[in-house]
This record gives structure tokens, sequence and C-alpha cells, in this order.
């Protein structure tokens, strides 16, 4: 079994080629042809930590993958990382540990946004032209570079609870997008009042966006509450949009912000579209003045997706004379 570090194992990630293998992985679970477990959540609220694991397989992929990602939040005034964790790939032919990628959280901050990608790309007006991003850490970073960089966005405008560490990254995406308009929004309100599409990517458990400050022909990506007692929006919201995508139906009556909703009895499952099979039939027609929600909590197809990915580069890598 190899042992693969976070140094190599950014060698051989394709941005392009996951973000596709990741649509593959949103619709192959919606058709019924992958494995997904349940997930596996471990608290630390004394370090305000804690701990996810997943696992997954494709139907007819070779290998499959079991991944265990921490977030412990106090972490940067450590000088420590918030994310961390490994992924394992394994053979799905006779069960034999083929490698642990030991990335240290980066392929599941990066398999995060590239959902952040794909469901701004499926949900958002034509006409959308600004990025609204809620939060100030790596996932922050991440989902305002990666929409700009694959989806050719030249506006994006950020809030998060720390003003001075929203003014380090708007310095930051400045550098790294240079064509791009980066400002600092003095409010969450005021973000809503300029947005197009909301990202949220905080692990905030209370509102930090009410729903009378969404603008109509707002698309909302929900990325922050991805276990029991996370929320980001009001749950209001979800009263006023034409349409909810999620990524795991069962993962999101569960514990992201659609189970809000749900329990405030503002939708039934019954409303909910799965993401991979909107991707595959494609979305409901909308108009400029609809509100769409994409609620993303985190599927293990995502990182099989993005494990057999770089298990597949190395593998042919090492295979060359």
């Amino acid at each position: 079994m190899q042992i693969i570090g976070k140094a190599e194992i950014l060698k051989h990630v394709d941005v392009r080629a996951v973000l596709g293998d990741i649509e593959n992985g949103f619709k192959a679970f919606a058709a019924g042809k992958a494995q997904v477990a349940p997930v596996t959540h471990l608290g630390f609220d004394a370090a305000n930590g804690e701990c996810h694991i997943k696992c997954a397989h494709v139907a007819d992929d070779s290998v499959f993958t079991v991944k265990l990602a921490t977030g412990f939040y106090d972490n940067p005034a450590k000088g420590l990382p918030s994310s961390n964790g490994f992924m394992a790939v394994i053979s799905a032919v006779n069960g034999t540990p083929l490698a642990i990628l030991q990335d240290e959280g980066v392929l599941t901050d990066l398999r995060t946004a590239l959902a952040g990608v794909i469901a701004t790309r499926l949900g958002a007006r034509s006409s959308a032209k600004t990025i609204g991003i809620i939060g100030n850490g790596i996932q922050g970073h991440l989902q305002a570079k990666l929409i700009c960089e694959l989806l050719g966005y030249k506006s994006v405008v950020i809030w998060g609870r720390n003003a001075e560490k929203v003014a380090a990254l708007v310095k930051t995406l400045g550098s790294e997008l240079p064509a791009v308009e980066v400002a600092q929004a003095p409010t969450a309100e005021a973000l809503c009042e300029q947005a197009d599409v909301i990202v949220t990517t905080t692990p905030s458990r209370e509102p930090l966006i009410q729903a009378d400050w969404v603008r109509p022909g707002t698309h909302i990506v929900a990325v922050g509450a991805d276990s029991p007692g996370k929320q980001e929006i009001d749950a209001q919201l979800f009263a006023k949009a034409s349409q909810v995508f999620v990524d795991s139906p069962s993962q999101c009556v569960e514990h992201g912000e659609t189970a809000n909703a749900i329990k405030a009895g503002l939708v039934a499952e019954a409303d909910l579209t799965p993401l991979g099979e909107a991707l595959a039939n494609g979305a409901a027609p909308r108009s400029d003045e609809d509100i769409t929600i994409a609620d993303l909590t985190g599927v293990a197809v995502q990182d099989a997706a993005i494990a057999k990915s770089v298990w597949n580069s190395v593998e042919r890598n090492s295979a060359r004379p």
C-alpha cells in the first residue's frame, strides 16, 4: 500500500477533469448506480471541532474510497489549518488497500468547492454577474476562486464575521484574479443587495442570511451545514424558492439547510430535486425573478471521484519508463 503526501497529490490533480468526474458521480448517485454509506459524525464541542467519515463506490469502478475529514475551526488562531484528513483508495475487485492519500483535507476542500461550481452553473440565472461569498476561510476562498476561473464571473463580494480576515481574503483574491473585481461587504445584508449568487461557507449554527434580505432572482448555494445543528440561511427562504436542489436527499433532510426547513413545515422531501437528476435531465426553467437554492451537504461520490482521479494519475505516471 502506498502512502502519498499532499505535495505529491497536488501534482496529480487536474481540476477541470475532476469537475467532470464529480458531475458524473452525482449523476450516477441519482440514478442509483452508486453505493453511499450513511455519514458518521463526531463532534468535539470543547475544541470547536468535528470529524466526518464517508465512503462510496460507483458502479463498475475498480476502486472505492473511504474518507476521514476533520474541521477544527479554532485552528487558524493556533497557526494550523482548519481542515485535515485523508482518503483511502481500496480495490473493489479484491478488497486490497491500495493507497492512503494523506491530503490533509485539501481534496475534501477542492471537491466541495467544485460542487459549488456545479451548483452555481446549474441554478444561477443566465444574467447573473456577481458572486457573494459568506465566510472568510478556506472554502470561501476556493469557492470564489474556482467559480470565477471556471464559470467566468468577474465580480465577487465577501462578508464574514471577522472583518480583518475578510480584508485579507479580498487582497489575496485580488492578486489571484486580476481580471475580477473583489470587494468587502460591510454587512451580510449589504452583500445580499449586491449578489446574484450567494455561496455560504461557514460552520455557523444560526442563520447569517435573513429571508427578506435576498433579492428576487438570487441563487443560493449553501455549503456549510454539513452536520447536525448547523444553519447558515433563514429557513423561510425555502418558502420563497421555486426550486431546491439537494446533493443527497437523505443527507439534506437529516442535517442540511433543508432539514431546518422541513422541520418548520416550509418544504417537503417530495419537493426536492436531486442535483444529479437535474444535471442529467436539466433543471426546471427559472425566471429572472425566481429564488433558487442548492443545499450541498457533501456526498461521498465526490470523494470517490477525486480520489480515483488522483490514484489513476499516480498509476499512469508510475507505469511510465
